[in-house]
């Protein structure tokens, strides 16, 4: 029987992708065997040693201390794509807000008072403050063309835009995914320069924090807009208050409110709201279940932030050991020899790696013994050894 942990609340329906007969989920529980998280910080957590996975039920894993993860063998799982439509709409709803002063003409109604003739000539008088522009024609600037940046990209090329995408690092899925009419920036710089709407679609580095800042708001066009509904920390917010303030942008629409934004007139904050749909939600708790399943049952590994992507079918009448071990040399010969000592055949047998991190899945004939297991485990790298099947 494994054990589940939900740090936070978890779609019962990607919970009912973990069989009862085989799987004990609870918020508290002594051992577990993975952990289920969406937004509970783990940085400051002590694991249990019986932890040998954990799934996060989104995209991003800024909450989890993944190097720590992997260098005691414990993959991360996340879930990339499940939210895409649901942030992929809030970047539409984000650009038609700012592009027809929908927040600050809905506060101007808010605060309208006196009788219906009143609040009509109120009315009558005060639209002209809230003429926008509208969408076909302009240019939006997509950086990061990821499952959600794709989506975004092909959304506003059917609303008519004109859409420049930058990703140095796209995948062969995505490039295939995206509207052909999409164009390629050269640099972040070239973006800038070139865009009307600027979204973002990459997680929180080094080398995104404060991507946006006093330099490249100089490039950006006048009366420009920024979205961001990827992580704070991406724009410089001091910066971009600063270009709203001298009429260079036009307006800053993000997911992230703070005492700096909130309350500026032309900033629209949304309280975090980019995967905050039941849809979404219900996506990433099924695949981060699945995924989590397959791992502690199979040794495959898929949409891991910190392990190689492995999968090898499972020999009939075979039993399976899964190895992680540090990528040095000679642990394959090493793990050979020591299955062959204890008489067991290999039937089939995969290995991938990632960084400082290996993954061996095999097939052998006959039940590993609890000793053999032992004399693995005691090879010098080697993180972890498990025999797997249904817990």
């Amino acid at each position: 029987m494994y054990k589940i942990q939900t740090l936070n609340n978890i779609s019962v329906v990607g919970l009912d992708r973990l069989p009862r007969d085989c799987y004990e989920i609870a918020s508290e529980l002594s051992n577990p065997d993975a952990i289920l998280v969406r937004s509970a910080k783990m940085h400051e957590m002590q694991l249990s040693p019986s932890v040998k996975a954990i799934g996060r039920a989104g995209a991003g894993v800024n909450n989890i201390p993944v190097d720590r993860m992997t260098a005691v063998g414990i993959p991360v799982f996340n879930a990339p794509g499940a939210n895409a439509n649901a942030v992929k709409e809030l970047v539409l709803a984000g650009m038609l807000m700012a592009a027809r002063n929908i927040g600050q003409a809905w506060r101007f109604a808010v605060d309208l008072s006196g009788d219906d003739a009143v609040i009509n000539k109120e009315v009558e008088a005060g639209k002209k403050h809230f003429v926008g522009f509208e969408l076909p024609g302009r240019t939006l600037g997509v950086i990061g063309l990821g499952a959600i940046g794709v989506k975004v990209a092909n959304a506003a090329r059917a609303l008519g835009m004109k859409v420049i995408g930058y990703d140095p690092t796209i995948t062969v899925r995505a490039a295939w995914a995206l509207d052909a009419d999409v164009q390629q920036a050269l640099s972040v710089d070239d973006l800038v320069s070139r865009s009307d709407f600027i979204t973002f679609h990459v997680p929180l580095t080094d080398a995104t924090r404060n991507m946006i800042n006093a330099d490249r708001l100089k490039l950006m066009k006048k009366q420009s807009v920024l979205l961001n509904f990827a992580r704070n920390g991406i724009i410089d917010d001091q910066a971009a208050v600063a270009a709203l303030d001298a009429g260079k942008l036009y307006a800053y629409v993000c997911d992230f409110p703070s005492n700096l934004l909130k309350d500026h007139p032309r900033v629209i904050t949304l309280p975090h709201l980019g995967a905050s749909t039941s849809e979404a939600e219900e996506n990433c708790a099924v695949m981060v279940a699945e995924q989590v399943r397959d791992w502690l049952e199979n040794g495959n590994v898929s949409n891991s932030v910190n392990f190689p992507e492995i999968n090898l079918p499972r020999a009939e009448n075979g039993h399976r050991l899964a190895v992680v071990n540090s990528n040095v040399p000679n642990m394959l010969g090493q793990i050979s020899t020591d299955l062959a000592e204890a008489g067991l055949n290999i039937i089939d047998m995969l290995n991938k790696s990632r960084g400082d991190i290996a993954v061996t899945l095999i097939d052998v004939e006959g039940d590993p013994s609890d000793a053999a297991v032992a004399r693995i485990a005691s090879i010098e790298g080697v993180l972890s050894v498990r025999t797997l099947g249904c817990g």
